[in-house]
């Protein structure tokens, strides 16, 4: 079985050597932290992190130093995509007790407080160049969650198991192969 880190590089790809997150702490505020060695609640700056960013770069637990945001993998995402720059964290998720398959492993758009990103177009960008694949998309605006890929026709097709109508049918046979089997046990 996969770890999370290599389900990580098989969905996103490998970690991008020319993209770093050089002032970007989002994910030492936003993200809920929760391993053996280090715990945090989401929406609660680090205890760690400084006006200079992280206080305890060089010793900082396993966790952050194995987790790297969408921007860091995605090479198709632009450089204003990076969280402090776009108002938006992607991010890789692992949900321990999904309520559905689109659930379970997913890829999580986050809008910061703040962000312009709804306005100017960035999450539009950004949503474009992450619905291409077999891979559920939420959209959180901070007050709600919304599946975004796939759409809502074919994603209760798949958790129906519902016959497809013709024009869907070799798209909702894909969702249902990769998750159908988590479809059934939902």
């Amino acid at each position: 079985m996969h770890s999370e880190t290599d389900l990580e590089t098989v969905l996103l790809g490998p970690v991008l050597a020319d993209r770093a997150c050089g002032d970007c702490v989002a994910c030492c505020t936003v993200l809920t932290v929760d391993t053996p060695d280090f715990k945090k609640p989401a929406g609660t700056p680090c205890t760690h992190l400084t006006s200079r960013g992280c206080g305890i770069h060089a010793v900082r637990p396993h966790i952050c130093r194995t987790w790297f945001c969408v921007w860091r993998r995605v090479a198709n995402l632009p450089d204003e995509a990076r969280p402090d720059r776009s108002g938006l964290l992607v991010s890789l998720n692992f949900e321990r007790e999904p309520r559905n398959c689109f659930e379970g492993v997913s890829i999580n758009v986050r809008v910061l407080a703040g962000s312009q990103a709804i306005e100017n177009g960035m999450a539009a960008t950004i949503l474009d160049s992450l619905c291409d694949q077999l891979v559920p998309v939420w959209f959180s605006d901070g007050s709600k969650k919304m599946l975004m890929h796939p759409d809502n026709e074919v994603a209760g097709l798949v958790l129906s198991e519902e016959p497809a109508p013709p024009h869907l049918r070799d798209e909702v046979a894909a969702w249902r192969e990769r998750y159908g089997l988590f479809a059934a046990n939902g």
